[in-house]
């Protein structure tokens, strides 16, 4: 079918709208923030928004002059869960079809260190999707939950088990069980909140921390992160073997040595990633 001026039009506009659900900023210093932006649906994770935040975390995870990444909703609302709407009507082979864990990989798998900036509301795959991050910040009226049992469902990006292995198993059946949320301190206090700052400086300090992250020898960076992630599910016996193994291989590197004479020398290092 041949479309006219006006629905090619129509169709960029579109495109344009749907493009714009994501923001991606580069203030500087090695960092990129991803701001999600459907403020009319609280965030809500759409099959679009979820492909957005998948291609976008592929590039960035490719780009050598990003170092660390900031994703954040906004200073209202991080993600308040799935798109229901989108999911109302599907059934269990459709849901398998869309491959929620290869549309995530990217987030899940990035070699770059995350901080999640949370204010407002975390819920359903909000919640997930900041526990795919590698440090949560969080605002003073932020709140988690994962309340998908209350439309009978669960979590299926990984809210039961990213969960209980952030808070324990106690914490993470009262969260999955009742669906009622947590506030930031109370979810600090379980573990699952790294830090809680006032609502308006919670993507400052996000910034902040991203800098100095970014400015770290960045093989180093990525290395502490993959040792962590690999080590924490295996035995204490190869999590130390594999610690061992990345420490010695860092020795390889001009980072090393240039962090180490700059030490000894008293001045500022700088770091090439090599």
């Amino acid at each position: 079918m041949r479309l006219e001026p006006s629905s090619l039009a129509s169709s960029a506009h579109a495109t344009d709208a749907a493009a714009s659900e994501l923001l991606i900023d580069y203030p500087g210093d090695g960092v990129a923030v991803v701001r999600m932006n459907r403020p009319q649906a609280t965030n809500a994770l759409s099959l679009n928004l979820q492909a957005l935040l998948s291609s976008a975390f592929t590039q960035l995870a490719a780009d050598p002059q990003v170092r660390a990444i900031v994703l954040t909703g906004g200073e209202k609302v991080f993600a308040a869960g799935g798109d229901i709407k989108g999911l109302e009507g599907a059934g269990p082979i459709e849901i398998m079809q869309r491959h929620t864990e290869r549309v995530w990989a990217p987030i899940e798998r990035c070699p770059k260190p995350i901080i999640a900036a949370v204010c407002g509301y975390a819920f359903g795959g909000g919640a997930e999707l900041a526990m795919h991050c590698d440090i949560i910040l969080a605002g003073e009226g932020a709140s988690f939950s994962q309340p998908e049992i209350r439309i009978g469902i669960m979590p299926g990006i990984g809210g039961t088990q990213r969960l209980v292995r952030a808070v324990g198993k106690f914490n993470a059946m009262r969260m999955l069980l009742t669906g009622k949320p947590v506030s930031a301190s109370e979810a600090q206090a379980m573990g699952l909140v790294s830090q809680v700052f006032a609502d308006d400086q919670v993507l400052p300090e996000a910034l902040k921390m991203a800098k100095l992250i970014a400015a770290m020898p960045p093989l180093a960076v990525m290395q502490i992160k993959e040792v962590v992630l690999a080590g924490v599910d295996a035995s204490l016996e190869t999590a130390l073997m594999l610690e061992r193994k990345a420490n010695q291989l860092l020795f390889a590197t001009r980072d090393q040595k240039e962090g180490m004479q700059a030490f000894i020398e008293k001045r500022k290092p700088k770091f090439e990633g090599r």
